[in-house]
């Protein structure tokens, strides 16, 4: 397993090369609702000259129901297999930058195939960060469950030991969207090559 390293803000200009100096994996970006993993990974992937993936959007697209609705009529066990087989399906693709479900990386199965085919990035925030930016467009379907905050608060006691198995962290404050992928592209650029698997050989 990588080592969590510090992330620090850095000049666009940092001549990073997706394909070579990250070994042909995806960028897996991960953490809870309001960490802004879709927002941060469209421009990250603009950045790095690489195609963006959001595993919500793209259940969506397979099951035909938004994942509100899905929650609904199928409940979050059937949502969970569904986002598991979508994000592989997604991580034996091109390379990528792919944003997960809050929930996506507590799972031990997706947790292993994301270590195997990419980089994982923990986009942390405070709670008062998630609380604000959850709250400008109540469509969680797991914030529907009681009060908002108490729900995101243990969300975080329970989830943010596992998100910080991840490769990489950056923190997601209130300041633009930018200043977390310069956080981002840094850290990437300050990674030892990882070690090339069989297919890439």
């Amino acid at each position: 397993m990588s080592k969590q390293r510090d992330d620090k803000v850095m000049s666009k200009t940092t001549g990073l090369d997706p394909a070579e100096d990250l070994d042909h994996r995806s960028i897996v970006l991960v953490g809870l609702m309001g960490a802004g993993k879709s927002s941060v990974g469209r421009r990250l992937a603009t950045e790095l000259g690489l195609p963006f993936k959001d595993a919500d959007t793209e259940i969506e697209k397979a099951s035909n129901l938004s994942v509100a609705e899905f929650f609904e009529r199928h409940g979050e066990e059937a949502f969970r297999k569904g986002e598991r087989q979508v994000i592989a399906r997604l991580l034996t693709g091109p390379r990528q930058v792919l944003a997960t479900g809050g929930g996506a990386y507590m799972d031990e199965d997706t947790r292993t195939l994301i270590a195997e085919k990419g980089i994982s990035v923990w986009l942390r925030a405070e709670l008062d960060v998630l609380y604000k930016r959850c709250m400008k467009r109540n469509n969680r379907p797991l914030l529907k469950k009681g009060n908002p905050r108490k729900i995101l608060k243990d969300l975080m006691d329970e989830r943010y030991p596992i998100y910080g198995l991840a490769d990489l962290t950056a923190d997601s404050g209130e300041g633009p969207h930018e200043i977390v992928v310069g956080k981002i592209v840094s850290a990437l650029a300050s990674l030892p090559k990882h070690n090339r698997t069989a297919s890439d050989q």
